[in-house]
């Protein structure tokens, strides 16, 4: 911090401090914990004894201000000896094994970290041997001095400490020069929706001044319900076309994609939505005024023009006034129940059931207006083509969820048995109706399994509203004995494979059991050297791709001895697949791919895709191109490198997809002269970074051990899991100098962080683009 900063940072200490002291003017330990807000009280207690100079139980403003200003002015080796006092807990001048683990096991709690005691006694372990140069059998200053040297960081953001423990007040960083929207970068990273929209807006205002022009002479209010009364003929049929999703899905594998905003249909149909909303308030508001003047030289009055059909306006009997009543109020509930409140509060319902109205609201514009079927008639034909062709297709086949996983931070993962002729591209979705949920409700989820893999579809579910919780709470409660003897076959059929390849677990060539820190729940992993699945050999008529000479799949056996897994047979319907952003990733020379808490999901199946078609593409001989496999056209994937960031708020949220991203790690085992192609990069917000004197003695302990075991104590993978948030600057420019060509960052989850990539985005000139449906 500048000398500034310093000083009104501890003015605002100071006042801190009195609004909290009493008449004595001294704080006691309660009173500093209050202040701290700190999850455990092992710290407050130490930094409350080493601020107490003076041993009397409380810290006086005097005491307070010298400690601060000994850390953020004092000399590196001050603040190191600070450091050392809190770790020293008995002020014998060392550090002993028993203190270090106490401050370990502390740190734990402060960052959210369940660890079991072994694992505790081994970060203290690697720790202490690391430290104690000497083997003394104690950590003296100079060898824990020593000890942080090895770790830059930790060193250069030591000084930070002081000001995040009493929480000082946001410092209001200065405004760009520059607004964002006026930048060079956003008007690159925007070029295609920034030109949809010019053309839009022009397009609008040719349709209103037409239609104005055209009823002149009806006066002011008349030519511009009339105006408006246009561009709603075109915007109720246009927001239609925004969401032919099987029309725009194929739309993405042409030409069309490089000119036209397609990867943003959801944004422009709420902009087009928003724009129905105004033009109909403008709409009705001029034609009130116009029914105002006109009963003035009538015999009709104002009711009557508005609420009866006695004036005759209108085409179908002088139901304009009526049914135009009819239709602000179905258009202001549709709007209403579109916003954002209401759909991210867990009523998702309202949302869907509401915007069912559209069949109304098309059937009185019908009615309406006497024009509109001339706008409605093509596009209106195709979109009930395409509900035609969904239903048809949804209910062609049966299918069947046909095994449940209940994973943590009630995650709902369900395994459907994949219809033959159904194909899909990484990162789509599909619409899923199960009926014994709720008969008549749709809700679209990202298929998480790769193309690759022929018999089944994965769907990971959040409980995040009223159908994903009843989901999981369907599949949570105990089987009921009177299943069928279809289900009970299956099952049996099921629960048959599974022993067969518990008992060639034992002869694997490789084993990989992964940590789960579940305590029902054992996922063993097993795959043969060459990356194929061990497992009883199928019957001829349900090979797999490894069986027919195709490149094995990538695909975890787990057997799970809990109530949280379960065999099924429940019907249930699919319709789709829907096409995303991500199906731009292998035209991409440098992916960077971000996922958040559940945003993973579309990225399980396209890691799994990039790695099928990373090992076909190894198995092509570099001279003459030839394939050892069958079916390889591999021409369109130009990826050179992956990045994949996966930011997850708790440990237990990583348990969703460890398996799969050890199967990753596996198969890129050995490394590569051009470095790694998949790089894997985890973050935990609750952790506590290492800018924080609260952990860090814990995340140098996690470098130590994550050196030494070769594997992440936290997620059990190789990659380390980073404390914190990403600093989003840092990565990127690690991105943009590693010149692997041109990076296309791809995004899933929450909206506020979406922004900050996406700005992030635009400073490096980086395509964005962002999964939303």
């Amino acid at each position: 911090m500048s000398v500034d900063e310093d000083a009104r940072w501890l003015d605002w200490v100071t006042r801190q401090f009195e609004s909290i002291a009493g008449d004595d003017k001294e704080i006691d330990l309660d009173e500093f914990k209050t202040a701290l807000k700190v999850k455990e009280s092992f710290f407050a207690e130490r930094f409350f004894a080493l601020f107490d100079s003076d041993g009397s139980s409380s810290i006086s403003l005097d005491e307070l201000l010298k400690a601060l200003d000994l850390l953020i002015h004092g000399s590196e080796t001050d603040k190191l000896h600070f450091l050392f006092q809190v770790y020293d807990v008995d002020g014998s001048g060392s550090i002993d094994p028993d203190e270090l683990r106490t401050v370990l096991k502390s740190c734990l709690r402060e960052s959210a970290i369940s660890l079991p005691e072994e694992k505790l006694d081994d970060l203290t372990l690697a720790l202490f041997e690391s430290a104690d140069k000497d083997q003394s059998g104690s950590i003296t200053f100079e060898e824990l001095k020593d000890e942080l040297e090895t770790f830059p960081e930790v060193m250069e953001n030591l000084t930070i400490s002081a000001a995040n423990w009493l929480k000082p007040p946001t410092v209001h960083q200065e405004k760009r020069a520059t607004p964002r929207y006026l930048t060079r970068a956003y008007w690159q990273n925007n070029s295609r929706k920034l030109f949809f929209l010019c053309v839009y807006f022009l397009l609008s205002l040719l349709l209103f001044i037409t239609a104005m022009l055209q009823h002149r002479h009806g006066g002011a209010w008349l030519m511009v319900a009339k105006g408006c009364g246009q561009c709603l003929n075109f915007n109720c049929t246009f927001v239609m076309v925004l969401m032919l999703r099987r029309c725009l899905t194929w739309l993405r594998a042409t030409w069309v994609v490089r000119v036209l905003p397609l990867d943003q249909n959801i944004l422009l149909h709420q902009i087009v939505g928003y724009a129905i909303f105004c033009y109909t308030l403008l709409h009705t508001t001029a034609h009130v005024f116009n029914f105002v003047h006109m009963s003035r030289v009538s015999t009709f009055s104002l009711w009557e023009y508005l609420l009866t059909t006695r004036p005759g306006i209108g085409w179908v009997k002088g139901t304009a006034s009526v049914t135009g009543v009819v239709l602000q109020v179905v258009i202001c509930l549709m709007v209403l129940c579109s916003s954002t409140f209401v759909r991210r509060s867990g009523h998702f319902e309202v949302f869907y059931w509401s915007h069912l109205s559209y069949v109304w609201l098309c059937s009185l514009l019908m009615v309406h207006c006497a024009n509109f079927w001339k706008w409605f008639l093509v596009p209106g034909l195709v979109f009930l083509l395409e509900k035609i062709v969904g239903i048809a297709v949804s209910r062609i086949g049966g299918l069947y969820v046909v095994e449940v996983n209940l994973l943590p931070s009630k995650v709902t993962h369900l395994v459907i048995r994949r219809p033959q002729f159904f194909h899909f591209k990484p990162g789509d979705y599909v619409y899923i109706n199960i009926p014994v949920i709720a008969k008549y409700e749709w809700h679209p989820f990202t298929i998480s399994s790769a193309p690759e893999e022929a018999d089944t579809l994965w769907l990971h579910i959040r409980s995040m509203g009223q159908w994903t919780n009843r989901l999981y709470e369907y599949f949570r409660q105990p089987e009921s004995p009177g299943a069928s003897p279809q289900r009970l076959a299956a099952s049996l059929r099921n629960r048959q494979q599974l022993r067969a390849q518990e008992e060639l677990f034992s002869c694997s060539d490789v084993t990989t059991a992964v940590a789960s820190n579940q305590d029902d729940a054992i996922e063993l992993t097993m795959y043969r050297q060459n990356g194929s699945q061990v497992g009883a050999e199928p019957p001829p008529d349900e090979q797999g791709p490894a069986e027919r000479g195709e490149a094995p799949p990538l695909r975890e056996v787990s057997a799970k001895f809990s109530e949280n897994h379960r065999f099924c047979n429940i019907k249930c319907y699919v319709d789709g697949p829907y096409g995303t952003p991500t199906r731009q990733i292998f035209a991409a020379e440098h992916a960077v791919l971000i996922g958040a808490g559940i945003g993973i999901t579309p990225f399980a199946s396209i890691l799994q895709s990039i790695m099928y078609r990373y090992r076909r593409r190894k198995q092509n001989c570099p001279s003459c191109n030839y394939s050892w496999c069958e079916n390889i056209k591999d021409g369109d994937m130009k990826l050179r490198k992956v990045d994949f960031i996966w930011i997850n708020r708790d440990q237990k949220s990583f348990e969703w997809f460890v398996s799969l991203l050890t199967n990753l790690e596996m198969d890129q085992a050995d490394e590569e002269p051009e470095g790694r192609f998949l790089e894997m990069h985890m973050y935990m917000t609750s952790a506590l970074s290492k800018n924080d004197m609260k952990a860090i003695g814990l995340q140098m302990a996690l470098d130590l051990l994550a050196k030494k075991e070769k594997r992440d104590s936290i997620t059990g993978l190789r990659t380390r899991t980073q404390p914190g948030r990403p600093e989003w600057g840092k990565v990127f420019q690690k991105v943009s100098e590693e010149n692997k060509g041109k990076v296309h960052v791809f995004y899933c989850g929450s909206s506020a962080l979406a922004k900050v990539i996406k700005a992030q985005c635009e400073h490096f000139s980086f395509n964005f683009y962002k999964e939303n449906f």
